[in-house]
């Protein structure tokens, strides 16, 4: 047996060694100016971290997510092949005879051959890519499979090597994208919201109309796709951002349910147009982020499309602000009110009368002025970049938000309001276990010394919880006043001036939304 065994070890490696001297004998044409270049470019993961920059920078929030799994499954299978790997298989490189000068690295690698670290690198980020995002991926890997060959063309690796490199790879992208689903699997895990008996049941979708914002973050035909296919006889409307309030007031008046695609800045106009018709609210995540689909349970446009088919819906709680009665103001200035605000300043996407609601949070101060740089800046230099240049700037140069809190002055670095508790650390968290409690989380940061420092140490506190810098709590209501013309206030990532006072409350119960049980 012990003599079998040596001889398949012996039969293997003189394969190996032949296809390797294979390829060292034969011309490549072209391939002397760029497989070795290539090679280096992949040293220490630098080409692949530059392709995932520039996914980022270019590409849809699938592809931006996709770029994320990449590095990801990257980093676990270059961390395992240079522990585990290289130190248990201690194969020798191989001899270079043979192999053109040429191609010859100038620096001979001084670690274990088996197996090959940059194919398992150049593996495992093209699927971790290909896994989310499988046009990028196809579009990467031709130049994988050139830098796998190019361990081989030049002399360090065996074919052997470079082979298990690149299923371990492959095997990286798999483990990290479960990790990533369970992640979202738990995120998406259903809160207690009260269950709703009277939502209408809707087999094929008729009764329905979708509203789709086409400038959301989610191309909106992959999941009208799914919508059309699961509920042929909805009605859908696509249309742009400047068109989607009246779009949305339109489908209100005249659907038994209103269903809405896009992202937490649409699903809030949606909610507001479901709200004032008092019908139910369909919603189909189609934007960057989905914060509200995501903490009410829905995972996908298949979760909405089966609960609207089954009648399964759930009663969530809707967080509300309104302008405060302001003082008259002085004869000659008709135009403003006493304080400096135009009348109106909160707005008119929430009704006439200046309402507005939120499904996530509201905020005053820091937040509000980094989204309002960012949406200056977005267009001009691109969404990242712009986000960067935002934060660099409102932590060097804003101060905090003087303003009246429940009849108390304060100073603020920033006032958060939630709508139900969020989970976790952090003066403005992300993450919460339901949308049906009907609290605001309060969370403020006060003003003194620098916002970076203070917000920072907000960062490590959590709901219900006090420290010098920072006090979180959890209402029902709260009186906000004396706030300074021109200060802007952001819900739901939407960016507006707020009114010199304003009431913010949480409306227990008061939105019907469909999802499966």
């Amino acid at each position: 047996m012990a003599d079998q065994k040596l001889t398949w070890r012996g039969t293997f490696a003189a394969w190996d060694r032949r296809l390797f001297d294979a390829v060292a004998q034969r011309h490549w044409p072209g391939a002397e100016r760029v497989l070795p270049a290539l090679g280096r470019a992949a040293n220490h993961g630098v080409l692949w971290g530059a392709t995932a920059a520039a996914i980022t920078v270019v590409g849809s929030p699938r592809a931006r997510k996709g770029a994320l799994t990449a590095a990801a499954s990257l980093a676990l299978a270059s961390a395992t092949i240079n522990t585990v790997g290289k130190w248990s298989v201690r194969r020798p490189r191989p001899l270079l005879e043979g192999v053109p000068l040429v191609r010859q690295p100038a620096v001979p690698p001084w670690t274990t051959s088996f197996p090959s670290g940059h194919s398992a690198s150049a593996a495992a980020f093209t699927a971790g890519l290909a896994l989310e995002a499988p046009g990028w991926g196809a579009a990467v890997a031709p130049v994988a499979a050139s830098v796998a060959f190019s361990r081989v063309y030049t002399g360090v690796h065996y074919p052997s090597d470079v082979l298990a490199g690149a299923a371990l790879g492959v095997v990286a992208g798999f483990v990290v994208r479960g990790i990533a689903r369970g992640a979202e699997q738990a995120r998406t895990a259903p809160g207690h919201e009260r269950p709703e008996a009277g939502a209408p049941a809707l087999p094929d979708g008729a009764g329905l109309t979708v509203v789709a914002n086409t400038s959301s973050g989610t191309p909106p035909s992959e999941v009208l796709d799914v919508v059309r296919a699961k509920l042929p006889k909805a009605e859908v409307v696509e249309c742009a951002g400047d068109e989607l309030e009246a779009a949305l007031a339109d489908a209100a008046s005249r659907a038994t349910v209103l269903g809405v695609c896009g992202g937490d800045g649409t699903v809030n106009a949606a909610a507001t147009a479901a709200l004032r018709a008092g019908i139910p609210l369909a919603v189909f995540p189609g934007g960057t982020l989905n914060h509200f689909a995501l903490d009410l349970g829905l995972a996908g446009p298949e979760d909405t499309c089966r609960a609207v088919t089954a009648g399964q819906a759930v009663r969530v709680s809707v967080g509300r602000f309104t302008p405060a009665p302001s003082p008259t103001p002085p004869t000659g200035q008709s135009g403003t009110t006493a304080s400096g605000h135009a009348p109106g300043a909160a707005g008119s996407a929430g009704g006439g009368d200046g309402v507005r609601y939120f499904l996530n949070n509201f905020s005053i101060g820091a937040y509000p002025e980094l989204l309002r740089h960012r949406l200056r800046w977005a267009p001009r230099i691109g969404g990242g970049p712009a986000a960067v240049l935002a934060a660099w700037r409102v932590l060097r140069a804003e101060r905090p938000v003087r303003l009246t809190l429940a009849g108390r002055p304060r100073s603020a670095w920033l006032l958060f309001a939630g709508n139900g508790t969020y989970q976790g650390t952090g003066p403005a968290p992300r993450r919460r276990a339901g949308v049906g409690e009907g609290v605001l989380d309060l969370r403020v940061v006060h003003g003194g010394g620098r916002p970076g420092p203070r917000l920072l140490a907000a960062a490590f506190a959590g709901p219900l919880s006090r420290s010098p810098v920072h006090v979180a709590t959890r209402l029902r209501t709260l009186r906000v006043e004396d706030i300074p013309p021109g200060t802007p206030l952001a819900y739901d990532g939407e960016y507006a001036q707020a009114p010199a006072a304003l009431v913010l409350e949480s409306l227990t119960d008061a939105l019907v939304v469909y999802r499966p049980r």
